[in-house]
């Protein structure tokens, strides 16, 4: 496997383990071989967006909590 495509593989797995309170993930690189530098790029993209929405949801539940006179 090249290096790139070791590099993209190594970016999903610290992307998954970057959630809080979650287990910690290994990625067997042999699973993923297969796919093109494109695909795994785009499951990187795949991952930010879930990220990005869900800390956009964190903010719009923790806004509640706010006290309006402030």
């Amino acid at each position: 496997m090249n290096e790139n495509k070791q590099l993209l593989i190594t970016d999903i797995e610290n992307l998954l383990n970057s959630y809080e309170g979650g287990s910690v993930t290994h990625i067997d690189p042999s699973m993923l071989v297969f796919m093109d530098e494109d695909t795994l790029k785009s499951i990187i993209g795949s991952l930010l967006r879930q990220k990005e929405t869900v800390n956009e949801s964190n903010l719009e539940w923790l806004e509640q909590f706010k006290n309006d006179s402030q």
